[in-house]
């Protein structure tokens, strides 16, 4: 999810915290809780320092060992070690080091849900991992933790009776979420007539608004949901024969966003001097274009001549991955 929304969380799994005794009781521990959590909230993210490199090694990293399983051990102990110490609850430290374990966890569990995965089982299995279940911000989560934290704050009410209530809503609000998602599926295979098509939803903002991409053997068609409307757009083929298509494959750019992509269409445009081959992921598209992808240039012998990957969108617009 968002980064608000991680640092967010981590607050108010401080705040379920106090549930236990030695928390509540303990203004040094509960302060030096409130830093780990929210640090370790946030901690699989700072893989984003590689975009410094390039956007290709942020392609080829963000999402990946940081969100391993090791990853969900290691990052508990990076964190709640020095902060045991600068706070001086070293005696504490296996505390701080649960709850800031559960802010990691419940950080992975949350990429999870969400349309552009993550690879959170490496190192037995480096494929991407998305339910597809919830956008990359989720107003209701966001709005309800936030509630949660202003009356806590404001207000002074008990913290961990308030923030149980909250995660038990979280939860199952979450579980609404994939009921929902696999009845749109059911609904859109029903009304299509495409029991056998492999289809993929990207959430909206909203809870009745989603967008899919049926994928069939020759090629992807895309469409949009709203309430109980079924509304197709585009169709793409699947076509990677040509030579300059080939030709693109020992790309830098190419090979960063294979690592990632899953539903590929490839175009390519005749140049005087050559091609332009142009590589889209369609599991990301809106309004007709597909913004996630690279551009090759290649010359009349169908060597790489400049390429360039890029995600043409802002991070308010749709889709949200």
């Amino acid at each position: 999810m968002d980064t608000g929304s991680h640092l967010l969380f981590g607050a108010t799994l401080a705040g379920l915290a106090f549930l236990d005794p030695a928390v509540s009781g303990h203004p040094d521990l509960a302060h030096a809780l409130l830093a780990s959590t929210m640090i370790g909230s946030h901690a699989p993210d700072f893989d984003t320092v590689v975009r410094l490199k390039s956007y290709s090694h942020y392609i080829r990293y963000h999402r990946g060992i940081t969100h391993s399983l090791p990853a969900l051990f290691i990052w508990p102990a990076l964190i709640s070690l020095p902060i045991a110490a600068l706070f001086g609850v070293m005696g504490s430290w296996s505390i701080l080091y649960f709850w800031t374990l559960l802010a990691v966890i419940f950080h992975v569990f949350l990429d999870w849900l969400n349309a552009y995965g993550v690879q959170c089982f490496r190192p037995f299995d480096k494929r991407w991992r998305h339910l597809d279940v919830l956008p990359l911000f989720d107003p209701f989560l966001f709005g309800m933790h936030l509630v949660g934290v202003i009356v806590w704050l404001w207000r002074g009410w008990p913290p961990g009776p308030l923030f149980s209530a909250v995660y038990l809503l979280t939860f199952l609000y979450i579980g609404f979420r994939i009921l929902v998602h696999r009845t749109v599926i059911l609904r859109v295979k029903e009304q299509l007539k495409q029991a056998k098509a492999a289809i993929m939803l990207v959430p909206g903002l909203l809870w009745f608004k989603w967008q899919f991409i049926l994928e069939t053997d020759h090629e992807f068609r895309t469409g949009t949901i709203s309430g109980q409307s079924i509304q197709l757009w585009d169709e793409y083929r699947k076509d990677r024969e040509h030579p300059a298509v080939r030709a693109t494959l020992e790309a830098e750019g190419v090979k960063a966003f294979l690592h990632l992509a899953e539903r590929v269409h490839v175009s390519i445009t005749e140049k005087q001097d050559g091609f332009l081959v142009e590589w889209r992921e369609v599991r990301f598209w809106h309004n007709s274009k597909l913004p996630f992808g690279v551009d090759v240039r290649v010359d009349g012998n169908l060597r790489v001549r400049r390429e360039q990957l890029y995600w043409s969108k802002k991070v308010w617009e749709p889709p949200y991955v």
